[in-house]
């Protein structure tokens, strides 16, 4: 590792350890140049880049930050803390990228975040479902809501949130 101090690459790592839930090493090193500290982390690249395929047959890269913006778009003004956002559409991703190799349809995408949001916030639940599901008359919307109705309310869910 090249210090960042004077440049050399002649150093020693002095401590290792597990970091965000053992996604990353963090290694504390001490250059034997200039007797220098720092800290570097070492993580996994995604090496496979995912295809989306959209509903017309086009292709386009796969993007966290559209992601990142349905569920804003979604949330609104909801009280939902952005990291809580952020980990929703991470774990989205942490599950298409060990699900699917190349490809993965655009509506596998909106079920998954569909269905971590509605464990989340039951409105910006019905925000992202109208869009996603593109309802086509008010029967139908209604069933999503009666659906929604029938659920336990009042129950923390996984984030801590509560649900009603």
């Amino acid at each position: 590792m090249i210090c960042p101090y004077c440049r050399q690459d002649h150093d020693r790592v002095i401590d290792s350890r597990a970091t965000e839930g053992g996604l990353v090493i963090r290694r504390r090193r001490a250059c034997l140049d200039c007797s220098k500290r720092y800290t570097t982390y070492e993580r996994v690249e995604k090496t496979s880049r995912l295809v989306v395929v959209k509903k017309d047959g086009s292709r386009v890269p796969f993007n966290l930050r559209n992601v990142l913006h349905g569920l804003q778009a979604a949330c609104g003004k909801r009280p939902i803390p952005e990291d809580v956002k952020q980990q929703l559409a991470e774990a989205v991703d942490d599950d298409l990228h060990r699900e699917f190799d190349r490809e993965v349809p655009s509506s596998e995408i909106g079920l998954r975040v569909a269905a971590r949001l509605r464990e989340i916030d039951e409105i910006a639940y019905i925000r992202y479902a109208s869009e996603y599901y593109r309802f086509g008359t008010l029967d139908e919307f209604v069933e999503e809501l009666s659906q929604l109705k029938a659920r336990p309310r009042n129950m923390p869910n996984q984030q801590g949130l509560f649900d009603g």
